[in-house]
């Protein structure tokens, strides 16, 4: 009797002991997540939207810090470089996270080592418009009168190694022509030199351009993105015209320090995927045009690796560089 009474103190001891160290791994008072981007971007409007709903969940204040500078980098780094205590994650974007390694001949962190993934969190298609000045009601029209004019005609970008130049770049490539890339800072800009009329094309996120889209001032031609989107049911994507492997996912996800402790990375995946799903959460993103993913570290990480090898052939055949 003696034995049996001491071996159920040793259990619940052990118990105690692997929920105290359980409490001990999640950290407390406030936690950050940085956006390397400015207030009003795609990624900071939907860190809001969920630190919003976490830090009552979690009872504890959950602040965003933007972090803006070289393409992403500067936050991304800022993300890498925090003590890896689970009080700062990120919520970055393909650049920073993939394809700035191929464009940076240097690079302060090293995405695929300095980083955790977590989830990611959301994905908005990109949407190939054209000017209502093109004479062209579709991508098919698009892509022929690009190759009986290669060189002749110019698109937007976001900037320089952006997805939205990349994107066109791939698109030029696999339709077999020549396009004249005309850079500039952010979508707000690119948007408007394709009100202008200074440009005949671009490659942007939709919720930079289907406000435009609905007021008629810009033509949708089909969604960079490997099946339609939900969001977009009516727009066909750039395969169904005959462009295959043409993607531009404006995807973000959430992202830890390396070497977090497993179990903090653990807990917050469930915490951000628990808010993410939660409808209200998803009506919101919705509004925004973006699509809820809300999937496993590991399924996160092989889309990282996934665009790294995507883009590495487009980075070479063009020599894309910004440093």
């Amino acid at each position: 009797m003696i034995a049996v009474r001491l071996a159920l103190s040793c259990l619940a001891l052990a118990s105690c002991c692997a929920v105290a160290h359980a409490q001990s791994t999640w950290p407390s008072g406030t936690l950050r997540i940085i956006v390397p981007f400015g207030p009003g971007s795609t990624p900071d409007i939907a860190a809001r939207i969920v630190a919003d709903k976490l830090a009552p969940r979690l009872g504890q204040p959950v602040i965003v810090e933007n972090k803006v500078g070289a393409s992403g980098n500067v936050g991304t780094d800022a993300v890498a470089k925090a003590a890896p205590d689970g009080r700062t994650i990120g919520l970055s974007i393909a650049g920073p996270l993939a394809v700035n390694a191929l464009l940076y001949k240097s690079m302060p962190y090293d995405p695929a080592r300095d980083l955790e993934p977590i989830t990611i969190a959301a994905t908005q298609p990109s949407v190939l418009v054209a000017s209502t000045r093109m004479h062209a009601a579709n991508a098919r029209d698009l892509v022929a009168l690009l190759r009986a004019n290669p060189g002749k005609y110019n698109y937007a970008s976001m900037g320089a190694g952006t997805i939205s130049h990349l994107a066109m770049e791939a698109l030029a490539a696999r339709a077999g022509t020549r396009l004249v890339h005309v850079p500039y800072n952010g979508s707000g800009p690119a948007v408007q030199a394709l009100l202008a009329g200074d440009v005949d094309v671009a490659c942007l996120p939709a919720a930079a351009v289907m406000p435009q889209v609905t007021a008629g001032k810009l033509r949708p031609l089909a969604v960079a993105t490997a099946r339609r989107s939900s969001a977009l049911p009516d727009i066909p994507t750039l395969a169904e015209t005959g462009l295959e492997n043409v993607y531009a996912d404006a995807w973000m996800g959430f992202v830890a320090p390396a070497r977090t402790p497993p179990a903090v990375i653990r807990r917050w995946h469930d915490e951000l995927v628990a808010v993410l799903v939660q409808p209200e959460v998803r009506e919101k993103l919705r509004t925004q045009l973006m699509e809820v993913v809300a999937g496993t570290p590991e399924e996160f990480r092989a889309v990282m690796n996934a665009d790294v090898e995507r883009w590495k052939p487009v980075v070479a055949r063009d020599r894309i560089t910004l440093d």
